[in-house]
């Protein structure tokens, strides 16, 4: 279906809000994963890789309040310190986790690959620019300099401390569609890499898409990820996906490259509200 004639930019695309680690920089989102495996450490307390990811998307001290309420976890805290866990506990892992963050995103912060060119191509099509994240202000600002270091200004950009609630809720998402102006939600793609921006996009109303080769549920750096035989690859890509699908996504693409081409498809198709598009870019299997 065209976009009607008599109104061609009622339905097109206006907005695209990023997410930031795991989708526009740090390949795997291995600076939020890395300083939360080494936050429980220093408490005796050993979390694998996939636990540190799981609540991945939050904010960031629900990312702790996640963790901890995982069985596993905090069966691990009661024998690592005698007592079950509680809000002090929450309180002190934060305050820990702050400046381990803050040192992990000097270390993971380089922009995903093709980002620059996607957003070039994303501009030529008159589509402004935005980002939220899961991030507190300090660690959203450095990671914002790294980027723009690198070339890449979003035109708002808005944390988790910004808003009353973070994701899974809207309010980051409605805060950037107001800073640029946008009121319709249907001209929007929320595009990340966790279940939380799957569920924040839905809940907006949005384009709610999902990327998976840098996501933080593939969980590999970039390095890491060119080493995975082809085989491996592909399954793990079907896997993550199928995560993003079940999450409600209306479109799962492998990289970020391919979002002008779905962005294309969106806005041919005209709808009124978001759908879920069955033939949309997916994991090549």
């Amino acid at each position: 279906m065209n976009i009607h004639s008599e109104n061609p930019r009622t339905e097109t695309i206006a907005l695209v809000i990023f997410d930031w680690a795991g989708t526009t920089v740090d390949f795997g989102s291995r600076a939020p994963a890395a300083a939360f495996m080494n936050v429980f450490a220093s408490r005796n307390v050993q979390v694998t890789n996939e636990q540190a990811c799981a609540p991945m998307g939050l904010n960031k001290r629900d990312h702790l309040v996640e963790m901890l309420s995982a069985p596993e976890i905090a069966s691990a805290w009661l024998r690592a310190t005698g007592n079950e866990w509680n809000e002090d506990d929450v309180d002190d892992l934060y305050e820990a986790f702050i400046p381990v963050q803050l040192a992990a995103i000097q270390q993971h912060a380089d922009l995903v690959p093709g980002l620059i060119e996607v957003v070039g191509q994303l501009r030529q099509r008159n589509v402004k620019i935005g980002g939220t994240t899961g991030y507190f202000r300090a660690a959203a600002e450095a990671v914002a300099l790294h980027a723009a270091e690198a070339g890449f200004v979003p035109d708002a950009n808005v944390c988790s401390d910004d808003v009353p609630e973070g994701r899974p809720a809207p309010r980051m998402i409605h805060r950037v569609m107001q800073e640029l102006n946008i009121e319709a939600p249907q001209r929007v793609v929320k595009i990340g890499d966790t279940v939380a921006d799957i569920k924040a996009g839905l809940a907006a109303g949005c384009w709610s898409i999902a990327v998976c080769d840098s996501s933080s549920l593939m969980g590999v750096s970039q390095t890491d990820y060119a080493r995975l035989p082809g085989h491996e690859r592909s399954q793990r890509l079907q896997e993550v996906e199928s995560i993003f699908r079940d999450a409600g996504a209306h479109a799962v693409i492998r990289t970020i490259t391919e979002l002008p081409s779905l962005i294309d498809q969106i806005n041919r198709l005209g709808a009124s509200q978001p759908e879920v598009l069955v033939n949309a870019t997916t994991p090549s299997h």
